[in-house]
């Protein structure tokens, strides 16, 4: 081919803006690499890890074929497709810090999900923010992440430990109003320490008198409990308080089950959702249980709460638990966040935009509404909900349920979980 002149002086730039717009068409459509971090190995695993793998699972796989309900019908995240990245949650905090530094150094992804163990949200938090990465923690429960704090990149799509021990103090009092003592045992870390100190402080000012026989605190992941429940039983009350998770909250629950314990002093399992399809014959009758929000059987009716919990159990066959719930509902949530600031820009949103589009967010998950109300909109709230634990038939279910509004269970934002709880709760709204 020969060209004129004038052709040989437009061909390169003619070559160059095709360049250009494959590339940026290329740029645009690239993947959109997800950390998931969670637990996959250790006692955690099973009652709170391998559900939330499942569920980011299904639903990536759903998210990337747009057959997600309305309105997250639409592909991929911004357009893209979601490329996870796996991680185990096990190896202390440590290692996880190091493990993240990987993630976003090294696999260059575009965004974090993450973490059970409210240990490691409150190492994460702050490389978070070193390295500038969108982080959405998932499930750690302690509220001091964003009462210590401020963060720009790190988000909290699940409600604080503050709801739970409100909403299991206000359940308590309402259910057994001649409560005149309670004990507990709590693990020795940030979100046992937080959970034990709001909810006997919330009872306290509820039911003024209550008195505490004794508040055991073993190590996180301690495994034996004898010493502890002989503690418990010599030291006689009504109900006995415990926020323990995963393979802890199991052995318990098998330890303290089996010598009697729970004959005489009604459980009060903050978690204790987790266990009603794992543990149905050894969960005893009567006892209260929460699952960290409207999450698991909790769930109010929708059609996205419809489709998460028939597509999970016809794919692990089994129903999904509050853990699963809440690693939905961060995947969504950053959907949300980020196709709002694409539909916005009308094009691939920065980092900046999205952080900017999920500030006090209100969305859309399989738990119901999602408000995104503390932390200067970065931490989310919602609905409390509690129950009593009976079989039917063989069957696991739950009833005397009660639903806590989140401005009931929550403190306004900029005050702490602890001045609002010793304040009598002001501007509750139950």
């Amino acid at each position: 081919m020969i060209l004129s002149p004038v052709s040989r002086r437009l061909f390169p730039l003619a070559v160059g803006a095709a360049v250009a717009l494959v590339s940026s068409s290329a740029q645009a459509q690239a993947d959109y690499k997800l950390g998931i971090v969670t637990f996959l190995s250790g006692g955690a695993a099973g009652p709170f890890g391998v559900p939330s793998k499942n569920a980011a699972d299904l639903v990536v796989e759903a998210v990337n074929a747009g057959t997600v309900p309305a309105p997250y019908s639409t592909k991929g995240i911004a357009g893209r497709k979601i490329a996870p990245v796996v991680i185990d949650e096990a190896g202390g905090t440590g290692k996880q810090v190091t493990e993240y530094r990987n993630l976003v150094q090294r696999q260059n992804v575009d965004a974090v999900i993450g973490y059970i163990s409210s240990g490691d949200c409150l190492g994460i938090a702050p490389v978070a923010e070193e390295l500038k990465k969108l982080t959405i923690f998932f499930d750690c429960g302690t509220p001091r992440i964003f009462e210590d704090a401020q963060y720009k990149y790190v988000f909290r799509t699940g409600p604080t430990a503050v709801m739970d021990s409100v909403g299991a103090a206000r359940y308590v009092v309402a259910q057994n109003p001649d409560i005149k003592k309670v004990n507990g045992i709590n693990q020795n870390y940030a979100w046992g320490q937080d959970s034990w100190n709001d909810f006997i402080k919330a009872l306290q000012k509820l039911k003024p008198g209550v008195t505490v026989g004794t508040s055991q605190t073993p190590n996180l992941g301690a495994g034996q409990y004898s010493a502890e429940v002989s503690a418990l039983m010599v030291n006689e009350a009504q109900f006995v308080h415990s926020s323990f998770w995963g393979g802890d909250m199991e052995g318990l629950v098998l330890q303290a089950g089996a010598r009697g314990l729970f004959d005489k002093q009604v459980p009060i399992l903050t978690t204790g959702e987790t266990a009603m399809f794992r543990m149905a014959e050894q969960l005893p009758d009567g006892a209260v249980i929460g699952g960290r929000g409207p999450f698991g059987v909790f769930a109010p009716d929708s059609a996205l709460k419809k489709w998460f919990h028939d597509a999970y159990v016809k794919k692990y066959n089994t129903p999904p638990t509050y853990p699963s719930y809440k690693m939905a509902q961060a995947i969504l949530g950053l959907k949300a966040a980020a196709d709002k600031a694409a539909a916005k820009k009308k094009g691939n949103p920065t980092d900046d935009e999205v952080i900017a589009a999920f500030e006090g967010l209100e969305f859309d998950a399989p738990s119901g509404k999602v408000k995104m109300a503390l932390g200067k909109g970065h931490q989310a709230v919602q609905e409390m909900v509690y129950a009593r634990y009976k079989k039917v038939g063989g069957k696991p279910t739950v009833e005397k349920v009660v639903r806590y509004p989140a401005e009931c269970v929550n403190p306004p934002d900029g005050m702490s979980a602890e001045k609002w709880i010793e304040a009598g709760f002001p501007n509750a709204k139950c």
